[in-house]
């Protein structure tokens, strides 16, 4: 769950600056652990980012998991 409220913080600027790489990494961890809904919210701002940013988002949730966090 605060996986994908920080993913909804990121993506609307709320507390912290808009940034949609970050609202993509949160809300990837959180639909990896079987969250549906922010895997459809992953897959709404994966439409408004670049291929460049897409890459990025991927970077950090998988640098995230190696870390062995879960949250």
């Amino acid at each position: 769950m605060a996986q994908k409220n920080l993913g909804v913080m990121y993506v609307k600027g709320e507390g912290v600056p808009q940034n949609y790489v970050e609202a993509y990494k949160w809300w990837s961890l959180a639909a990896a652990q079987g969250d549906s809904g922010a895997a459809q919210n992953r897959d709404m701002v994966r439409d408004m980012m670049t291929p460049a940013q897409i890459a990025e988002g991927q970077k950090l949730s998988a640098a995230w998991k190696s870390k062995g966090t879960d949250n």
